[in-house]
């Protein structure tokens, strides 16, 4: 009576050894796959603009039409568009970018040049140079090339106490006095990227929120 017990047994067995064999080789749940597809969706479908510094701004600015600026425009969130005067004036392209380069004299023809090399505008603001590196090249456009020397204009918001009597309100409670880098230097400037559609459309850094030697 053993023998067809132990066969019995065996049967069992092999049985068991079968079902588990078929478990470990079945595909994992779709439910994983689906959070994987849809992580995946949302990280293309992220805004492209970007918040500090990045390598690829140049590209993505390339193309980009710009959204008037506000006293409520985030900028790099320290509060300094609330101090541009006319901000609807500016097309803002990137919220907050870090563009490298060589500050240039951009009082040299005139008939009276600066020691800090930037022009002292009615509103308050600096009206600055800076000759961007290479791999900026292409915020440069013809606005900055006519009228610009082919150099990114910078603007520090009420580094001087307006003369322009309109401009005073959006200076009333700041200053942003302090001494620049020297012409020649080789800085990063961070800011906001726009388009000046008040003169000749060129680009620039406005309002700088800081420029920091390199």
């Amino acid at each position: 009576m053993r023998q067809p017990r132990t066969l019995l047994l065996v049967v069992l067995v092999l049985l068991a050894a079968l079902v588990v064999s078929r478990v470990l080789r079945a595909p994992g749940p779709p439910a994983a796959n689906h959070t994987i597809d849809a992580v995946t969706a949302l990280a293309k479908a992220a805004p492209v603009r970007t918040a500090g510094p990045a390598s690829a701004i140049p590209d993505l600015v390339a193309h980009a039409d710009g959204v008037p600026g506000s006293t409520a425009t985030a900028g790099c969130g320290d509060g300094l568009w609330e101090h541009v005067y006319h901000p609807a004036r500016l097309l803002v392209t990137q919220d907050c970018v870090t563009v490298t380069g060589i500050i240039v004299d951009a009082t040299a023809n005139l008939k009276h040049p600066r020691r800090d090399g930037v022009r002292k505008e009615e509103d308050g603001d600096t009206h600055g140079w800076l000759q961007v590196d290479p791999e900026f090249a292409n915020l440069i456009n013809d606005g900055n090339r006519e009228f610009e020397g082919g150099n990114l204009v910078f603007e520090i918001v009420c580094h001087w106490k307006p003369t322009q009597a309109d401009a005073r309100p959006a200076c009333a409670d700041t200053t942003g006095g302090g001494a620049l880098p020297p012409v020649g230097s080789h800085v990063a400037i961070t800011g906001t990227l726009v388009l000046d559609t008040n003169h000749g459309r060129w680009n620039e850094i406005h309002p700088v929120s800081s420029i920091v030697a390199r």
